[in-house]
């Protein structure tokens, strides 16, 4: 099959990143993929076309850009696909009209999260989305909104779980000692760790505040991302920067998950978060807010779930962890398990190719 993806961007979120999982083993299985994206550049553009894959970069104007249908109504004539998978909002709602006037029959659109629309935004959602022939969410709980927000009939949802490739997360975590001095972390700090976008809706001021009564020369925070509230951030560690290492946008995630003790994610909203699966296949005990589809994924085998927003309950489960080390490792070895049977890459792939080729006929 010649399929298309049509992405926000080629930057180094979760999102993208499952776009490439999902491309490199649709191309090991022998289809043809392109990946278009509506702005141009991103650390991922790379990756895309060592994986094989087809990159065509558009330069979209903010807010609603005039040109911007022309330019992809051509490039999607030339990849002539026979389906076409838009990810999020903006691409939805620029490609699957188009995809539709070009007489593609497999339209397929994946919901990612909860998406925060504008009152015209919305309206035009709830059109588009009537196009799509098969609409996915990545939980139960972004399937929900799917259903209030865009007002996605049943028979057009199905729930598609993240994959990842288990084998990149080791939790022998034979990089740990290693990247623990390249961050300047003491081999015997714990160390709580997160990965996100540093934006709002994250909230990574409330991780703070949570491990800050806990913060010291046994125990770090590890921070790695980038965005607008990363200055905030920076500023708030005050006297606690030494403890507290805020890496910007990397690569190495999995070299990364190996050098915390606990993974955490305090996010006002998410759909299912790509991270937690990783830091769960890499061994890692999870401590998170119950939002979107978080709750969907972290059993109390793995994890701890808090309200969002609390932190009295974010700071006793980081205690309650840092002291226990017999619960710590039960969680982090039940925590592989659950990961391998339930977020595979390969597993993720199956669904997706059935559903290409049930739309397609």
């Amino acid at each position: 099959m010649r399929i298309v993806h049509v992405v926000q961007s080629l930057g180094l979120g979760g999102q993208e990143r499952l776009v490439l999982h999902l491309s490199r083993e649709l191309v090991r299985r022998g289809h043809e993929v392109s990946i278009i994206s509506l702005t141009p550049g991103g650390s991922l553009r790379a990756d895309f076309a060592a994986a094989r894959v087809r990159v065509v970069s558009l330069s979209r104007r903010e807010g609603f850009d005039p040109i911007l249908p022309t330019r992809l109504a051509a490039e999607l004539a030339l990849l002539r696909p026979d389906v076409v998978h838009t990810h999020n909002p903006s691409p939805m709602l620029y490609a699957v009209p188009i995809a539709r006037g070009l007489g593609v029959h497999a339209i397929v659109h994946t919901k990612h999260g909860a998406n925060i629309y504008g009152t015209r935004s919305l309206s035009a959602a709830r059109v588009v989305a009537r196009l799509v022939t098969s609409f996915v969410a990545c939980s139960e709980g972004t399937a929900v909104t799917a259903r209030s927000k865009e007002l996605v009939p049943s028979r057009l949802l199905r729930v598609i779980p993240n994959g990842i490739p288990l084998g990149d997360f080791d939790p022998a975590r034979p990089k740990r000692t290693a990247t623990r001095r390249e961050l300047g972390v003491p081999d015997d700090a714990f160390v709580v760790g997160t990965v996100g976008r540093l934006a709002p809706e994250k909230d990574q001021a409330l991780l703070l505040s949570a491990v800050w009564p806990l913060l010291g020369p046994r125990l770090h925070l590890v921070v790695v991302g980038d965005g607008p509230e990363r200055a905030a951030l920076e500023r708030a560690t005050g006297d606690m920067a030494p403890f507290v290492h805020i890496l910007g946008v990397r690569a190495d995630i999995p070299e990364l998950l190996s050098t915390f003790d606990v993974f955490a994610l305090t996010s006002k909203t998410e759909g299912l978060p790509l991270v937690i699966p990783e830091a769960l296949a890499a061994g890692l005990p999870v401590v998170a807010t119950a939002v979107g589809g978080v709750a969907d994924i972290v059993p109390p085998t793995v994890g701890i779930l808090c309200r969002s927003g609390d932190r009295q309950a974010l700071e006793a489960a980081f205690r309650r962890l840092h002291r226990d080390a017999a619960e710590r490792d039960a969680m982090g070895a039940a925590a592989v398990q659950y990961a391998r049977e339930r977020f595979s890459i390969e597993t993720m792939t199956d669904r997706y190719l059935e559903l290409y080729a049930r739309t397609r006929n």
